[in-house]
């Protein structure tokens, strides 16, 4: 599933003219699928995923935003080396960046959207990282699924986690077995 998607992502960034510096394509290699279909079986594949998450955690989609205020402090620098992709919005002269991750925007969104224990977010970010070194699993377009979702101290348990990632994985399992049936 994830080879599918990122096999995507290299042929529209070699589209763009070449920009990955450092992709490894296997001699002999031939995609399964043309670019349209592979293009719809990524839509396919998301669409399905998302409704088994949600089913199976207890998640609502939220949209993420594309960029923040660089002042909220909401954005992420990952490592702390990365620069973020600046411009000004002409409407209210100030400054925005454009985000690297979500993971404190997620936990302000839960609280602004007033979610209870027991109840999740999960959003899809897209993004620009400028300074990743492009190969084959990495890319300056970044197309990233996230989810948060609040738990109690109660709930904080081995079997509680075990659950959960018994509950991705099986979501992970059902797409699979979808995708299959529409492309063997």
């Amino acid at each position: 599933v994830y080879f599918l998607y990122k096999i995507a992502v290299i042929i529209e960034e070699n589209l763009w003219g070449g920009l990955m510096s450092r992709v490894i394509v296997p001699d002999g290699y031939r995609p399964t699928l043309g670019l349209y279909d592979t293009q719809t079986a990524i839509g396919m594949l998301k669409r399905i995923f998302e409704e088994k998450l949600c089913y199976v955690l207890n998640l609502k989609r939220v949209s993420a935003p594309l960029f923040v205020d660089p002042n909220t402090g909401l954005n992420d620098d990952l490592n702390g080396v990365e620069r973020p992709v600046r411009f000004d919005i002409k409407e209210t002269g100030r400054e925005a960046v454009v985000v690297h991750s979500l993971a404190k925007w997620k936990r302000m969104a839960l609280h602004t959207y007033g979610f209870s224990a027991g109840e999740g977010l999960y959003t899809d970010m897209n993004a620009i990282r400028r300074d990743e070194e492009m190969d084959n699993l990495h890319s300056i377009y970044t197309d990233q699924w996230d989810w948060e979702k609040i738990i109690t101290r109660e709930t904080r348990t081995l079997a509680y986690l075990q659950n959960t990632v018994k509950g991705e994985v099986g979501a992970i399992c059902d797409t699979l077995d979808m995708l299959k049936v529409r492309y063997p």
